[in-house]
């Protein structure tokens, strides 16, 4: 192909892939950084400041989760899930037993926390970050 040829064009619907990477902004990477450490059980794989903000990066499966910090500050509102944008970042576990064991991991770690609810699409529990995000560790239903 030359310059001046352009690319042929996609028979069909592209389709997306899946979720590559979550970023969210926090109000103070010290203080997050850590606590998502602990509750990963893991090092962010990157942490570096780009210029415009640094980020620190967590490798969860295929899909990386950013943490991102503004030099400037951020726009201190609290978090709200019935404000446009995202209402919550759901992490998954394997059945109902693993989310009873992060109950007993949250509670060792003396983070709060909602009570596990079930519904006929899965079971889920609610936590919400040092900034008020909410997160949910969520299982599919059994059988």
């Amino acid at each position: 192909m030359t310059e001046s040829q352009t690319t042929p064009a996609r028979a069909g619907t592209p389709t997306l892939g899946p979720i590559t990477h979550v970023a969210l902004t926090v109000r103070d990477l010290d203080v997050s950084v850590p606590w998502y450490s602990a509750l990963i059980g893991a090092e962010p794989v990157l942490d570096e400041d780009t210029g415009p903000f640094r980020h620190a990066v967590f490798a969860l499966g295929g899909t990386l989760l950013g943490l991102h910090g503004f030099p400037e500050g951020i726009e201190d509102v609290e978090f709200s899930p019935r404000r446009r944008g995202m209402d919550h970042v759901a992490f998954g576990c394997a059945d109902r037993d693993e989310l009873v064991a992060w109950v007993h991991r949250l509670d060792a770690m003396g983070v709060p926390h909602g009570d596990i609810r079930d519904a006929h699409y899965g079971s889920g529990l609610a936590v919400t970050d040092p900034d008020g995000l909410a997160l949910e560790l969520f299982c599919p239903p059994a059988g």
